[in-house]
């Protein structure tokens, strides 16, 4: 990896990988300083290293959040708000670049005029934490984190004590990484790209042996031009797969399945249509798991939707397929706990329940409030929701709202968050359309601007027996805990 002598997709001239740092220079580093520390996988990966003996400290824009601000602390690594080139004047040895930094950010800068050696995050994580082990990497639009989280818990409940690095907090684990002394490192694949230095996505850093991908939808706006794009990336993921490995694929995804032809090793599908690993006899989240037409067991998910057997599929297909007894494995997934922001519940308070939910992508928002309709059979279901995402934020997806949000009692939206991006005003999301769109389609929804006042008005309206979802791929402005204090109140 370091000894490359091309240069990577979104390099600078002459700015190649050895001349970024030494071989010897990352794998010694013990003074290491993050930039961009308040992300999940950045932040997960500051607390791995700190965990292993590394001093670690950080810089971001602004104070993490929770979950990753909560795991930060825990670890005692300090976080500086804001970048700049005082951030590296305690001297580390290695700085780890997010992919949030701009070649221009004044840290960046810094980095480069101090010639302190510096690596993507990827890089990294490739070079000092997969090179001997086996990499189970978990990739997809939607679903990768569940799923990973789910893989990980399978294989630490039969034995196999495994590592983990995922960009949410499983339930099972309270953080979201662990250093197990088994063999597998389960890792979730991220399509997004590396570094202002390298604009290639994450996965193809992290040396797969099995890959996962649960599904090909267009996402990310701001980096990709379209979905074909997309499809290329994974096909690029497929060829790393060894030709003694596995790809995992969603059946039902044409896109996933032309990508996997690009796979050298052996390919399996998963779903509720005939594949290799096919979820039979569907009840809710009970079903049986059948593996080349043969039943091998009876699987009782505890997770809530469609999607959801998917995911726990392409679990079970891949912990089976690294030696778990399919009975063990079956009995395993009923005590998975879930992972934080995926239907959540963060309390109840006056009769109404509070769920916390990462859904930010159209097909994510229809899929988990079908499964929370049909989890809450008979409730109201009002939907807090917050336009965040750098795809979500655009225009791409405007007339896909009103069908993601059927089912639902009431859809409200604070004003969009905003990033100093320069996105143009007529490539944002026209909010008075979705909401037009969304009554048009007998879904009652409103605009209101502050989350102060979102919570006020939700206050004055639920009553007990109804569900309150606060959809969100950041903190929501604390959303959530202020609704149940003003109900408690």
């Amino acid at each position: 990896m370091t000894g490359s002598t091309s240069t990577p997709r979104g390099a600078l001239p002459g700015e190649l990988p050895h001349e970024r740092f030494q071989p010897d220079q990352l794998t010694h580093a013990q003074r290491v300083h993050i930039m961009g520390v308040g992300g999940t996988a950045m932040g997960t990966f500051a607390g791995m290293l700190a965990s292993s003996g590394v001093e670690v400290r950080g810089s971001d824009v602004a104070p993490p959040y929770p979950p990753m601000s909560d795991q930060l602390a825990a670890h005692g690594i300090p976080v500086m708000a804001g970048y700049g080139a005082q951030n590296l004047d305690w001297g580390p040895d290695l700085v780890v670049v997010g992919n949030v930094i701009r070649r221009v950010n004044p840290e960046a800068v810094a980095v480069r005029a101090r010639r302190l050696p510096h690596v993507s995050f990827p890089e990294a994580f490739g070079a000092l934490l997969l090179r001997d082990r086996r990499s189970l990497v978990v990739t997809g639009t939607h679903g990768k984190t569940t799923t990973t989280s789910l893989l990980a818990w399978l294989l630490t409940a039969t034995g196999h004590d495994p590592s983990l690095f995922v960009g949410g907090v499983p339930l099972n684990f309270g953080r979201s990484y662990r250093l197990g002394a088994g063999p597998h490192f389960v890792v979730e694949g991220d399509e997004y790209d590396t570094a202002y230095f390298d604009k290639g996505p994450k996965f193809l850093h992290y040396r797969p042996a099995v890959a996962v991908i649960t599904n090909i939808e267009f996402d990310h706006a701001d980096i990709f031009a379209n979905v074909d794009v997309i499809e290329t990336e994974f096909r690029r993921l497929a060829a790393l797969v060894p030709k003694d490995g596995r790809l995992v694929v969603n059946g039902g995804c044409a896109r996933s399945l032309r990508a996997a032809e690009a796979c050298r090793g052996r390919v399996e599908t998963f779903g509720t249509a005939a594949s290799t690993w096919q979820a039979r006899d569907l009840q809710g989240s009970r079903f049986t798991l059948v593996r080349d037409g043969e039943a091998i067991g009876t699987v009782d998910s505890p997770l809530y939707g469609r999607h959801n057997v998917e995911n726990a599929l392409a679990a079970l297909a891949v912990a089976i397929g690294e030696g778990v007894p399919p009975a063990d494995a079956c009995t395993a997934i009923s005590g998975f706990l879930g992972v934080k922001k995926r239907h959540e519940v963060k309390g109840v308070a006056r009769g109404v329940t509070v769920l916390d939910d990462f859904a930010h992508h159209p097909t994510a928002v229809r899929e988990t409030l079908a499964a929370i309709v049909a989890r809450f059979l008979g409730q109201r279901v009002w939907v807090a929701f917050e336009i965040e995402s750098n795809t979500s934020r655009r225009k791409v997806f405007q007339a896909e709202w009103a069908r993601a949000f059927q089912g639902a009692h009431t859809v409200l939206f604070c004003k969009p968050f905003d990033k100093p991006d320069n996105l143009p005003p007529e490539e944002r999301i026209d909010l008075e359309a979705v909401i037009a769109d969304l009554t048009a389609h007998g879904t009652p929804a409103h605009v209101i601007p502050e989350v102060d006042d979102l919570v006020g008005w939700l206050v004055e309206r639920v009553a007990p027996g109804d569900v309150v979802v606060g959809m969100s791929g950041r903190a929501f402005s604390g959303f959530h805990q202020k609704l149940l204090q003003s109900l408690e109140g």
